[in-house]
């Protein structure tokens, strides 16, 4: 009878009107109040900008002055030979990314995890994160210096009586460069939710593994992975609605003229034709474009999420 009371309690809870409910809980809101106000100004109202994929533009008219011109952009943009280009370029780089450095900050935090020094293990986890504070602008710094024809690593081929090589701007060793780059960079600090996440399983199943002697591989094969591939699903899902995202910052310093045809991705394009040629509608097109796609893929990857693992991200 008493749990019966508690759900007719709870239903008469719910059936309050929406204002009633506000005003029962208004201090709630009010701490709610500022996050909702800043993600409705800089995140809901400026979708309005979209409209600029189907107008042509003018910065002198405005957005609401500009003449609607509906899917014109978009026919010019299919029409491109340099589009459909970039767009391959970005998909194989992306892809490549997806198969090196998805799992480099989940192997890292496997290890870290097997680590039995406390202190050693403290430092390790400091010593990866340090990158993530770097900005691309030091890192293609760094490269430039290490990888130029008079780098250090030229300076050792040549001193063997070897050839120097254009690392940066050799077609054949960009893209491998880019994702080595991309995981110094970013799989440090990518460990943080994995750890957390090996954390909390609990360790109950290692002593149970233990009595039953079961090594430490069998224990990384049998309870750690099992136990954080939720985690590693939701991840996954997140950056397959990222698949069209290249990283401007990284690609715009490493690039230069003579990998166009291997390293111009759909973010370096944008912004050549939206910034330095001054075609803002075509840059919203293919904005637009990419992030429709972005989307859907995002939608395919909880849908397929949830039918392999049964979890998804909503």
């Amino acid at each position: 009878m008493k749990y019966l009371k508690t759900r007719a309690q709870q239903g008469k809870i719910s059936a309050k009107p929406l204002g009633k409910r506000i005003l029962d809980h208004w201090q709630y809101y009010v701490f709610l109040a500022p996050a909702l106000i800043f993600v409705l100004i800089f995140c809901y109202a400026p979708m309005y900008g979209v409209t600029v994929a189907f107008k042509n533009y003018s910065p002198m008219r405005g957005i609401t002055g500009s003449a609607w011109v509906g899917f014109e952009n978009f026919v010019k943009l299919f029409n491109l030979s340099k589009f459909w280009q970039v767009f391959k370029n970005t998909i194989v780089l992306n892809f490549i990314r997806l198969i090196f450095d998805f799992p480099a900050p989940i192997i890292l935090a496997l290890m870290l995890n097997e680590v039995r020094c406390h202190w050693f293990q403290r430092i390790t986890q400091t010593v990866v994160y340090l990158p993530h504070f770097m900005s691309w602008v030091v890192i293609a710094g760094i490269m430039f210096n290490i990888l130029s024809t008079d780098g250090v690593i030229n300076t050792i081929i040549s001193h063997f009586g070897g050839t120097p090589v254009k690392f940066l701007a050799n077609p054949d060793t960009f893209r491998p460069l880019v994702v080595i780059s991309q995981i110094w960079k970013e799989a440090g600090w990518g460990t943080i939710i994995y750890l957390a996440a090996l954390i909390n399983i609990s360790p109950e199943f290692y002593e149970a593994a233990m009595i039953d002697g079961a090594s430490r591989i069998k224990q990384l094969i049998y309870i750690t992975i099992p136990c954080i591939l939720p985690t590693i699903s939701i991840m996954l899902i997140l950056r397959m609605g990222q698949i069209m995202n290249s990283g401007f910052d990284q690609m715009f310093n490493l690039l230069n003229p003579s990998v166009y045809d291997v390293g111009d991705v759909i973010d370096t394009y944008v912004y050549r034709i939206g910034i330095v040629d001054g075609r803002f509608s075509m840059a919203s097109a293919v904005s637009l474009f990419l992030n429709i796609i972005n989307c859907a893929m995002l939608v395919a990857g909880d849908t397929i999420s949830k039918k392999i693992s049964g979890s998804g991200l909503y």
